[in-house]
């Protein structure tokens, strides 16, 4: 589905990502771990074509390094940021209706607004005011929801359960699950390692902008220098 090969990124004249390989399979939820600034959203952001990428980066074998960023969203790649970009002006149901593609009708893909309010009985109760009121958890929800209703293929998530409840993080596992039940691809950057360990069939841990450590859960729990020396506060 995704395969990033020497992949390099910066800002301004700090090389941020140096020589990022990593892959997503289809169907897979990969998780993405690290501390706070090592590079984990640089490199959704690199994927996404938010930042410009060195380097080869495939969709579906098809090179998409240097390409703009709704060239890249348009060919099945959705981007869920960590700070929310919600439109505060407008109603929950317009903030879906900006989800879809052009020329994409409601219900066309996997998903449909209903999807999203009986996935989000919060999101249904406020359908038609506006985003600005709804809680952290909610504008949360609702960013998720926004991206899916473009029926994506491949899914980037970053730090979907930051600031939320218990019950809310709950709540965005079972999303996440039910992501990779249709069939998407999903990459998830997370801070709780217990929901990453959880619901992921693989992990990268990344570390000075490079990849230190891949294998699935359960061999990670096996790595407790690599929890100590690259997860751990």
């Amino acid at each position: 589905m995704i395969e990033i090969t020497d992949m390099h990124a910066y800002y301004g004249k700090s090389h941020i990502l140096q020589g990022v390989n990593m892959n997503v399979q289809e169907g897979e939820i990969v998780a993405l771990l690290g501390r706070n600034g090592v590079g984990r959203s640089t490199t959704c952001k690199a994927i996404m074509g938010e930042v410009e990428p060195k380097g080869s980066v495939k969709f579906r074998g098809q090179e998409i390094a240097g390409k703009k960023a709704f060239e890249i969203a348009n060919m099945g790649i959705g981007y869920v940021p960590e700070n929310r970009d919600i439109f505060p002006g407008l109603t929950t149901r317009q903030n879906l209706i900006l989800g879809l593609k052009p020329g994409q009708k409601d219900g066309e893909g996997r998903w449909s607004m209903q999807n999203m309010f009986d996935m989000f009985s919060n999101l249904n109760e406020r359908a038609d005011v506006e985003a600005s009121v709804l809680s952290g958890g909610e504008q949360q929800m609702l960013t998720m929801c926004r991206t899916l209703m473009g029926d994506p293929e491949f899914v980037m998530i970053d730090e979907p359960t930051e600031g939320l409840s218990p019950q809310m993080t709950m709540k965005v596992a079972e999303v996440l699950q039910e992501i990779a039940n249709r069939g998407i691809s999903t990459l998830l950057v997370e801070q709780k390692l217990a929901i990453a360990m959880d619901i992921a069939h693989r992990v990268y841990v990344m570390g000075h902008g490079q990849v230190v450590f891949e294998g699935t859960p359960a061999e990670l729990r096996e790595r407790d220098d690599v929890r100590k020396e690259w997860l751990e506060v």
